[in-house]
């Protein structure tokens, strides 16, 4: 008993339905139906057949899902051996095209990347020559148009007015 509490527990924490997890769910409603039952033979109210067949409905729905999702996962698993097979069968593998990296999926990364690395080895070597640091932009920050590009700008003036009609 010890055992099965114990995976149990860790089933719920496992992707899709566990064979100890369905176990439960079924001896939960077989447990909930004989409840109703007996209900229902003490007190001869129809409202626990309408929840008995609601019940059964929802059991037969939650053993519906786990069997299609286990189908799922088997589909699932027999693609990937299909890959692993034909991904296994080619012997030879491309090689890279020109202005193509290994790594890169597209000649545009490997075209981009090379263009940075440019970019950054002659601002390097320039501002060496020249002695001249390049100057850090703080990358959130937007550049300045030079003129009132809002609409709207906080002056002195306009705080004096604020304090002019306090006075």
């Amino acid at each position: 008993m010890a055992s099965f509490m114990g995976d149990l527990w860790s089933s719920i924490f496992t992707p899709g339905p566990t064979p100890t997890l369905l176990i439960a769910t079924n001896v939960t409603f077989a447990a909930l139906q004989i409840i109703f039952f007996a209900l229902l033979l003490a007190t001869y109210s129809l409202h626990f057949v309408a929840l008995s067949i609601i019940s059964g409905g929802l059991w037969w729905a939650i053993n519906w899902f786990a069997a299609e999702v286990r189908l799922a996962q088997q589909a699932q698993e027999a693609e990937k051996e299909k890959q692993k097979q034909e991904s296994g069968d080619a012997k030879t593998r491309k090689s890279p095209a020109v202005g193509e990296s290994a790594d890169s999926e597209t000649e545009t990364e490997a075209i981009v990347a090379k263009r940075i690395d440019d970019k950054s080895a002659a601002v390097a070597t320039g501002s060496a020559a020249s002695g001249l640091l390049p100057t850090a932009r703080d990358p959130k920050k937007r550049p300045s148009t030079g003129g009132e590009g809002s609409g709207y700008g906080s002056t002195d003036s306009e705080w004096e007015k604020v304090d002019d009609t306090q006075s």
